[in-house]
């Protein structure tokens, strides 16, 4: 899988740029902070993902330059080839049509071909592994830090999984909502059923995702990380979910037993009428709290190292081992469920790693995938890598080629 030729129009700094990306070679994007690096890599993400890794506000990707125009918009377009197709053309447009006099509407236009499609019908045609220094996350951020790392990844290769979550974030506030009216006196408890079979029916298809990504990605995991300490440590990945469907339905074997449920497939149609007994037990608790108290959205996953929890024990060197470890396995993780490599993207990770990490990483990349990495210290790379790559500097927006 890699990117032919990426077109740009009034996205972030850039206000035009056509590039062709070589097939074999690394491409290094080499300049000073603020001058564009990060955005290209952002324009490919979003091509993937449809959503930006650095923003929750579509908004913000469009020009500022453009906000006077008649319609400001921005384009990402590019032509991609896959095993299954020999060119793809992928293109989103965002847009602000004008409303009265002052107001604006937002719009995203996803096309494949030249054909509108919904998001959803767009997952898993074209696939990317996006490293930062902002990964660190997954060890001391929030537990919606660690879920986020999980649904990027399988929202972009399962089409099921990423409809489930579009649905359970939808739900999940008007479930919500009705619980605090109900706290109020101003709503019906029967109204509860239509929402709790929406909940159940989309939480069980993520759950039952969540499970099996975890399971698939800790021996990738765990090997990478090995390979990093030396063999010295171990690392396990410890998926704590906040409702434990069982293997039976007896409450007797659960995922937090190693080598019993979380290490078997649980169909989403067995999770159902667990989690739907769940959301009925706990009730009453949940109108008086305003809020349902079970389900993916209070999910934790822990990284342990030699039984221990990282986050809480673990040093500063061990968290980036982990994290890297992870990362890893998500790019072989992602090949295995896709077929082939995905396109890889290094923003500013290499400057984050000490020389033997750094080392291990360019090696276990080197040729495997279609590469883009941001340095504004090109030195820092081995020579290898050097040799091998395409060096492209960045100043203002502008792409000069070496």
């Amino acid at each position: 899988m890699r990117v032919d030729h990426l077109s740009l129009t009034n996205f972030r700094n850039y206000a035009r740029l056509e590039l062709e990306l070589p097939a074999e070679q690394p491409v290094l994007i080499v300049g000073e902070n603020a001058q564009g690096k990060t955005n290209l890599l952002e324009a490919i993400y979003y091509l993937a993902a449809a959503r930006s890794p650095y923003t929750q506000s579509d908004r913000q990707l469009i020009h500022w330059r453009a906000e006077d125009d008649p319609i400001p918009f921005a384009r990402i377009a590019a032509d991609i080839v896959t095993r299954q197709s020999s060119s793809m053309r992928l293109e989103i447009t965002l847009m602000i049509e004008r409303v009265g006099e002052t107001g604006g509407r937002f719009r995203k236009v996803i096309k494949v071909n030249g054909v509108e499609k919904r998001a959803m019908d767009v997952v898993g045609l074209f696939n990317v592994v996006l490293f930062l220094p902002q990964d660190l996350a997954l060890i001391e951020g929030s537990p919606t830090d660690r879920r986020r790392f999980i649904d990027s990844t399988l929202g972009q290769v399962d089409a099921s999984y990423a409809a489930a979550l579009d649905t359970y974030e939808k739900v999940l506030p008007q479930r919500n909502a009705l619980l605090r009216r109900l706290a109020e006196r101003s709503a019906n408890v029967s109204e509860l059923e239509y929402w709790d079979e929406q909940i159940a029916a989309a939480g069980a298809v993520i759950i039952a995702g969540r499970q099996r990504f975890l399971r698939e990605m800790e021996f990738d995991a765990g090997r990478a990380h090995a390979d990093l300490t030396g063999r010295a440590e171990t690392l396990t990945l410890r998926y704590q979910p906040s409702f434990v469907p069982t293997f039976n339905g007896s409450g007797q074997l659960s995922f937090e037993t190693y080598g019993l449920d979380l290490h078997r497939d649980l169909d989403p149609a067995r999770i159902v009428p667990q989690f739907l007994e769940q959301l009925r037990a706990e009730q009453w608790e949940s109108i008086q709290r305003g809020a349902t108290l079970s389900g993916p959205h209070r999910d934790e996953l822990r990284l342990m190292i030699n039984g221990r929890d990282t986050g809480l024990y673990g040093s500063r060197g061990q968290a980036r081992t982990a994290v890297m470890a992870c990362k890893l396995a998500e790019l072989s993780w992602m090949r295995s469920r896709i077929g082939e490599w995905p396109v890889l993207l290094l923003d500013e990770v290499i400057a984050e790693l000490d020389a033997s990490r750094r080392a291990y990483l360019l090696e276990r990349i080197d040729g495997v995938s279609q590469t883009l990495a941001t340095t504004t210290e090109p030195d820092i790379f081995s020579k290898t890598f050097l040799e091998r790559a395409a060096l492209w500097r960045v100043t203002d927006g502008q792409i000069d080629f070496d």
